[in-house]
């Protein structure tokens, strides 16, 4: 029997628990992958925190693979996420079929709120694109990490949120209004590493091979993602 340890960003929490369960009965390996916010897992794993696996955005894996923590030729990518909108539940339902539409709710909402991830950076980029940045910037309340914005909706702490539909689908509280318009949209793709210490490489590759096999998709889609 072998202990797999990993570490992910919280949009894949609840995909990777049913997936390295499913693992887990057709291997015999333990898997145990501890979800956090995905800037603070990167920072784990830079600073020399001893892993078999990392599960993060593309990007991430890829700036991971280049410092020489995961290994080169390791990567798989496992799902693609879409950023979706929520309001709190019983709250007015604004308009976002269209960019336009979007930009006005963005606009006349009393606070907003995104994560610190690739999603928030997407974000605030679309928002300087719309010239709405600096308008909004003191409205938006930005979570701690780990946080997920759907709590501070159902809260009331804010009006109007933006996070990975995988993070907002199973909170109660809140009232999704549907993904990002479709001239906007905002995709991560979320790939797994193989960490350059471990010595599980080949136990790690299996895993990643299963959960990117067409064997794993049923999950991916009860859990708001798709296939990558």
């Amino acid at each position: 029997m072998i202990n797999l340890k990993g570490i992910s960003s919280m949009a894949t929490r609840l995909v990777l628990a049913e997936l390295a369960e499913a693992f887990q009965r057709r291997s015999g390996h333990i898997v145990s992958i501890e979800s956090v916010g995905g800037v603070d897992a990167a920072k784990r794993v830079q600073g020399g925190e001893a892993f078999d696996v990392v599960i993060l955005a593309s990007d991430v894996i890829d700036k991971l693979i280049v410092s020489g923590h995961l290994l080169a030729g390791g990567k798989v990518d496992l799902a693609r996420s879409g950023v979706a909108i929520a309001v709190r539940q019983g709250a007015p339902k604004p308009d976002i079929a269209t960019e336009e539409a979007l930009r006005r709710a963005v606009l006349s909402a009393r606070s907003l709120s995104y994560s610190t991830g690739p999603s928030g950076a997407a974000l605030a980029a679309l928002f300087e694109r719309w010239g709405v940045l600096e308008e909004i910037k003191g409205r938006i309340v930005q979570p701690a990490p780990g946080t997920p914005v759907g709590s501070l909706i159902a809260r009331g702490d804010v009006e109007l949120g933006f996070q990975q539909l995988s993070e907002l689908i199973h909170l109660e509280g809140i009232t999704i209004l549907g993904p990002m318009p479709p001239t906007a949209p905002i995709i991560t793709t979320f790939s797994g590493g193989i960490c350059a210490a471990s010595q599980q490489g080949d136990a790690v590759r299996a895993m990643l091979e299963f959960m990117a096999s067409p064997e794993a998709a049923a999950a991916k889609l009860r859990q708001g993602m798709e296939p990558a």
